[in-house]
């Protein structure tokens, strides 16, 4: 389905496939059509690590682009800092770890490991409320990495008409796809 899968896809999609089929046919539109308030919050978030301005040190990569030959991921990371070797993955707000975040830090985190960088910590951050949250490397959580192996492998397999699909009413009210999805629930 994809030459490659875009990390931003491993959070998209364990939120909802079908989202994914949206994202892809909406990309060259304004995202402002589209993107609700939270969305719009967490892109100008990004866009000090994204111009290379979150900081000026030396040792603190931000922004840069990493490819996967393995698990055939391409993506950008948030920060790594070669003083601690650390991957950080920053949020706009993190009220609660959902797997697809950690999934996008792993696949940063393989990336980086292929590109030969050391990494030997992980962390998520919640810019809103400046905390941290420490994540096993995937050799240490294997129920985990073997769920990013799943993943990854669902999403290289799925057909939008052909993979049986029920929605989640929960998910469906705050998904900025709603109005588009035929599945959606009223």
């Amino acid at each position: 389905m994809f030459s490659y899968i875009p990390i931003s896809y491993l959070n998209d999609f364990s939120f909802c496939p079908r989202s994914i089929y949206y994202h892809t046919l909406y990309q060259d539109y304004d995202s402002g059509l589209y993107q609700h308030t939270p969305q719009v919050a967490g892109r100008a978030a990004h866009r000090s690590v994204d111009s290379g301005r979150y900081s000026s040190r030396r040792d603190v990569m931000q922004g840069l682009d990493v490819y996967s030959a393995r698990f055939n991921l391409c993506g950008r990371i948030d920060i790594y800092v070669g003083k601690t070797k650390t991957l950080r993955e920053r949020k706009k707000k993190i009220k609660r770890l959902y797997d697809g975040y950690v999934f996008q830090l792993y696949a940063q985190y393989f990336c980086m490991i292929e590109m030969g960088f050391e990494v030997e910590n992980l962390s998520l951050y919640s810019m809103d409320d400046n905390k941290s949250y420490k994540v096993a490397l995937p050799e240490r959580d294997l129920p985990m990495y073997r769920s990013f192996c799943d993943l990854i492998e669902s999403i290289q397999n799925y057909r939008l008409m052909e993979t049986p699909f029920t929605p989640n009413p929960a998910k469906c009210a705050g998904c900025i796809y709603r109005e588009l999805c035929d599945t959606a629930p009223p």
